[in-house]
């Protein structure tokens, strides 16, 4: 075998690992891993031809040479020991390293070389002039024939048993070849790593991230973790069994995106996650502008590989025919990621970037469909005045499913200007149902419409959404604290303690479900335990109906007194102070208030059926007037 060596400074990438040659270190999501000298060098060898045989008598070749004294076999099953050590790989179910049996080793995952692109091989094993590495090609195949020869004779005469063996093994390899694939329903695309290294590339790493898990989440047949919590495992040290058991999912995508001026390389690796077993990897390169294709590419061979049928829709929108402007696409991207962060500010930067987005490119239906989710977030915490966010989200959603009518968020956001806006609660279900059609692994998705459910009475359609959309995303607080809060609204405060304790218990810390376990106790009459919530959640003002019925009246009029001074300055919802009123027991103040929500449109105001909070003012003709006026469905 050659002794080809990369220039120095070279870097090979593989999976979430990283070969940095002139410096002799192997490094897992940048950090550096212990690996001894001559396990490395076998790693080098390797890498040096990715899917090629290297012989165990290249091995010793290379790094015991003949005056070396050491037992050879023992050497060489030690170092191939300690080298899959190192990379958390397998002899019985291999991502890296495969043995053949009495022949040597491969190489199996994808290799990028320095330049992202080139194979390792090709980068490093090239000798002077351009002359390929000498290999015993001639000297192997005479051998193998005359192997081939003696075998047959032996088979043919049967000594010694040995044809009868052969067959029985040749039957147990054939078994073992046909043995049917793990049966895999769920999966969870791991954050891709960001080969660049650079920091400023990360959004578009994490962009190709979201768009795997989107194009994944249109299968029906397959339950998809969404992205908040997806994101939760970036750069994680858990195992993949490990990853599986805490999302309770059968296989696990994982790999790596890098872009090099106008390229794209996206390498993904399947994984049955319960036994870390490799079902299958394959890299994907092209220009920016066919990314979408390459996106789409992905998603439809691992749909292939775990053997999910596809729907004929289903196949089209997964075609991803569609180029893209790279301008538009990275700034989509951006847009994209500044969204992701919530933050008023972070949302108008995005809307921002998502304007940016459609000057360049103005018939790519994503960034309407992005631009209509930041001006309905912005419109509904009051960092714009609603009315304003609200006509903008409605005119920019109908301008993405004009362009393209499969957009299932789109739907989902025009139906959340239909219920909070303009009360229209018929067409806020029509939208919703296509939204969950389209997009049936959307976690965002399944939380509007079963807030939507709730809110009209649709108690146990919306504790159902609820449990889908936190099996779907199970590490987002708003996610899994929603079929708490729809319990809490039906009244079915025992179911909804059971449920989000148990959440707790998983995870101590939720905010969200501190709070709503305070209002379900509340509810119930339990106040001690009500109120030892609501220090838990550190809700302040927010919790002033739970103090108000707990009995700590003189926190709760500091609560309110709060709210309507901060009312002043900006937009705080009228439905927050006439619950605390309500509270009180002071009825005219939390009518007036009520009033004043629907002068304003105040978003909230859907909530004015089910809302326990204000149970105290339902036999008021004042309130059964605002009822009538908000027209919910029967």
């Amino acid at each position: 075998m050659a002794e080809a060596r990369p220039p120095a400074g070279t870097l090979v990438r593989f999976g979430i690992f990283e070969v940095d040659l002139r410096a002799g270190e192997l490094r897992r999501n940048g950090l550096k891993v212990k690996l001894q000298e001559q396990p490395f060098q076998l790693l080098v060898m390797l890498l040096e031809h990715p899917g090629e045989v290297v012989t165990r008598e290249e091995i010793q070749q290379k790094l015991w040479p003949s005056d070396t004294f050491v037992d050879f076999e023992h050497s060489i099953n030690a170092a191939v020991k300690r080298l899959r050590e190192a990379l958390d790989d397998s002899a019985d179910n291999p991502r890296f390293v495969e043995t053949l049996h009495r022949r040597g080793y491969r190489f199996i995952a994808p290799v990028l070389g320095t330049d992202g692109f080139q194979t390792v091989a090709g980068a490093t094993r090239g000798v002077a002039q351009g002359e390929a590495a000498p290999r015993p090609y001639k000297v192997l195949a005479l051998a193998v024939g005359i192997v081939v020869v003696a075998l047959a004779a032996l088979l043919t005469l049967n000594v010694g048993g040995l044809r009868d063996r052969f067959l029985r093994a040749v039957g147990a390899s054939a078994s073992r070849r046909t043995a049917p694939l793990p049966k895999i329903e769920s999966i969870a695309v791991l954050p891709l790593e960001n080969l660049s290294h650079d920091p400023e590339q990360e959004y578009f790493a994490d962009g190709m991230t979201d768009a795997l898990i989107t194009n994944l989440g249109k299968i029906r047949a397959l339950r998809v973790i969404s992205r908040t919590t997806a994101m939760h495992f970036k750069g994680t040290k858990k195992t993949l069994p490990e990853i599986a058991r805490e999302l309770n999912v059968d296989a696990v995508v994982e790999g790596s995106v890098l872009r090099s001026g106008n390229r794209v390389r996206i390498t993904a690796n399947l994984l049955h996650a319960p036994t870390d077993r490799h079902l299958w990897a394959n890299s994907y390169e092209g220009e920016m502008q066919d990314v979408l294709v390459l996106q789409g590419e992905v998603a439809r061979a691992i749909a292939e590989e775990v053997r999910i049928k596809l729907t004929p829709e289903e196949q089209v929108r997964l075609a991803g025919t569609h180029l893209v402007n790279p301008e538009a696409y990275q700034a989509f991207l951006r847009g994209r990621h500044h969204l992701n962060l919530l933050e008023a500010e972070e949302l108008k930067k995005g809307v921002e970037l998502l304007q940016r987005a459609i000057d360049i490119e103005p018939t790519y239906a994503p960034s309407y469909s992005s631009m209509a989710e930041g001006y309905w977030r912005l419109g509904f915490d009051g960092a714009v005045p609603p009315p304003e966010a609200f006509l903008k989200s409605r005119a920019v959603a109908t301008k993405a499913l004009e362009l393209d009518g499969t957009l299932g968020e789109a739907h989902a956001v025009l139906g959340l200007v239909e219920l909070f806006f303009e009360w229209d609660f018929a067409s806020a279900d029509q939208e919703y149902r296509r939204a969950v059609e389209l997009s049936p692994n959307s976690a965002d998705v399944q939380l509007s419409y079963g807030n939507y459910l709730t809110l009209v009475g649709r108690f146990d359609e919306g504790i159902a959404a609820g449990k889908r959309a936190a099996a779907l995303d199970p590490l987002n607080p708003v996610a899994v604290q929603l079929p708490g809060w729809a319990c809490f609204h039906a009244r079915r405060y025992d179911e909804g303690i059971e449920y989000l304790r148990k959440q707790l218990e998983i995870d101590p810390n939720l905010f969200l479900g501190h709070y709503q376990l305070a209002h379900n106790y509340a509810g119930k009459g339990m106040y001690a335990e009500a109120l030892a919530e609501a220090e838990k959640a550190k809700c302040g003002i927010d919790c002033g109906w739970v103090y108000a019925v707990s009995g700590r009246r003189a926190e709760a009029w500091k609560s309110v007194q709060k709210l309507e001074e901060e009312s002043r300055r900006k937009y705080v919802t009228p439905m927050a102070i006439a619950w605390v009123y309500a509270g009180l027991g002071e009825k005219n103040h939390a009518i007036r208030w009520l009033q004043k929500g629907y002068e304003m449109r105040d978003s909230h105001m859907v909530f004015l059926e089910v809302a326990p909070e204000l149970d105290l003012l339902r036999p008021d003709p004042r309130f059964q007037d605002l009822l009538r006026r908000m027209n919910f469905p029967p």
